[in-house]
């Protein structure tokens, strides 16, 4: 695949975020490829809590986030360190702002677990050195889409997880969009890009362009490539 011409910082951060099943990985991948970056995935394969987690979530939930939150930690350093291009697979905000919150909002995390380890959060992560991403790709989607996504994929433990927690979590991840304000925003939709078609990719790496030469924080992307 032929790199796009771009005005792309070669050691620039391009971070995805959005819910399960909106197809970060995808997208990583295929972003990564065309513009000639490296690419940088969620570990899910040898996560050693996250079955337990989806099969009781009050046992799990603190074990859960401190291994992302370690996992995710090193990584941003790593990927800082080599002076590389990357695209990244979720973001490390996502974490507190989402997940542990909504353990604990839940009851499945103590307030004496939240605390702790929101308080690692902020010293590991809310400082000046922390390596922020140039730009965070936000991919939504209607509900019912991202459902059907979860459903093709076919992961057990996923399928199997009740339909309550998933419209907890889409609407989670509404409301902290929102708020977010770490770098510029491009938000996509599901349904109005194909991640396989380069006119796609092109506006994608455009709206990533604007976002870091001009002023403006948020982008909302209405592509004309529509799957």
């Amino acid at each position: 695949m032929n790199q796009i011409k771009n005005n792309i910082p070669s050691n620039a951060l391009i971070t995805l975020a959005g819910t399960v099943g909106v197809g970060k990985s995808t997208l990583t991948q295929q972003l990564a490829n065309r513009l000639q970056f490296e690419s940088s995935f969620e570990k899910v394969d040898g996560n050693p809590y996250l079955e337990d987690y989806y099969n009781d979530f009050k046992a799990w939930s603190f074990h859960l986030q401190i291994y992302f939150l370690a996992e995710r930690f090193k990584q941003q350093k790593q990927m800082s360190e080599t002076g590389l291009g990357y695209v990244q697979d979720r973001s490390i905000y996502e974490d507190v702002g989402i997940f542990a919150q909504m353990q604990y909002e839940n009851g499945n995390m103590s307030e004496r677990d939240f605390n702790t380890y929101h308080s690692l959060f902020e010293a590991m992560v809310m400082n000046p050195y922390f390596p922020k991403p140039n730009v965070l790709i936000y991919i939504d989607g209607q509900f019912e889409s991202i459902m059907q996504r979860i459903h093709d994929r076919g992961r057990d433990m996923e399928i199997n997880t009740p339909r309550a927690f998933w419209e907890d979590l889409y609407q989670r991840y509404s409301n902290w969009i929102r708020h977010f304000n770490v770098c510029p925003v491009l938000h996509l939709d599901i349904d109005e890009y194909d991640c396989y078609d380069p006119s796609s990719l092109n506006e994608i790496v455009e709206g990533v362009e604007t976002l870091i030469h001009t002023d403006q924080n948020y982008l909302a992307l209405h592509s004309s490539s529509v799957k």
